[in-house]
């Protein structure tokens, strides 16, 4: 997988990424107060992410109901993770089209997927689940990290005028703003030893709840953890996970924010909160619903 998603085909998608950018951004200005979730934090990965994958064109309301359903399913069996699953069975099927071989377009990265399985590198049912999992790497968890770092610049308007300042500091605002609201807030795991942490026994086979959230302020790891400080090296925070279980997608959500930044950071003096942020409930996401917003013009 590693093969097919990397920084030389993430870098030849730069200049097709920034031009969508740079028109979001453009009628975002133009109109003042906006969305910031339905207008640029969804309207930007939906634009790309389709077509980078090579899925069929038309899909985006099902991606995002996918999505939401994998994240929820990572929770426990409540009400949240109920409602979302009765109403995904339509997104499902077509997710499970869309990814079969000969349904995809033949330069995207499935096609890739399914490529290495030719090669022998995986089998053909691994591979769907490759693409699969590349849907919901990719795009959910991006939504809501574009969404947070556009919250934490409205509500922090001194970052912003930093970063204006220092645009060499743009490579640090998007690990900064993971750490400071964590899209994934907590993530389970299967311990696969007796271990001993903080003088606390795990048997092996336990369940643990792992706080990504809390972990990414913990004070002995981040001094005045709670502020929101794009000076910060942020390296360490664990919205991403860790290890062999770091995200998927983290490259590909990386770039998209700094395609964000790029459109945004010449045309706009100010992000200022415009209404209160409306959240989603979701059993492993920090999920923003709404973000009214008003970009300043330069």
């Amino acid at each position: 997988m590693n093969e097919v998603v990397n920084l030389s085909s993430l870098r030849a998608l730069r200049p097709v990424w920034q031009e969508h950018a740079n028109e979001l951004v453009e009628h975002a200005v133009a109109r003042g107060t906006i969305d910031g979730v339905d207008d640029i934090a969804q309207a930007f990965p939906l634009r790309i992410f389709p077509a980078t994958i090579g899925l069929p064109a038309g899909g985006e309301d099902h991606l995002l109901r996918y999505a939401s359903v994998a994240f929820n399913a990572f929770g426990p069996r409540n009400h949240i993770f109920e409602n979302t699953a009765n109403a995904a069975g339509p997104a499902a099927e077509w997710v499970a089209m869309a990814c079969e071989r000969a349904n995809l377009n033949s330069s995207g990265w499935g096609a890739g997927v399914y490529a290495a399985a030719d090669e022998g590198r995986c089998t053909e049912s691994e591979a769907g689940r490759l693409v699969r999992s590349l849907l919901t790497a990719g795009l959910d968890t991006t939504i809501n990290g574009i969404g947070n770092m556009l919250y934490a610049f409205s509500q922090n308007p001194g970052q912003w005028d930093k970063l204006r300042e220092e645009p060499r500091l743009l490579k640090r605002v998007f690990d900064e703003s993971l750490r400071w609201d964590s899209t994934a807030q907590t993530f389970f795991r299967t311990a696969s030893r007796d271990v001993r942490v903080a003088g606390v026994d795990i048997p092996e086979g336990s369940k643990v709840l792992l706080f990504l959230g809390a972990a990414n302020r913990d004070p002995r790891k981040w001094s005045d953890a709670e502020t929101f400080d794009i000076t910060r090296s942020a390296s360490g925070h664990v919205g991403f996970g860790f290890g062999i279980h770091q995200c998927l997608g983290q490259m590909m959500a990386r770039q998209e924010a700094e395609m964000v930044l790029n459109a945004l950071l010449p045309r706009v003096r100010r992000i200022e909160p415009a209404g209160d942020p409306g959240r989603v409930l979701n059993n492993t996401l920090h999920a923003l619903g709404s973000l009214p917003i008003t970009f300043v013009p330069d």
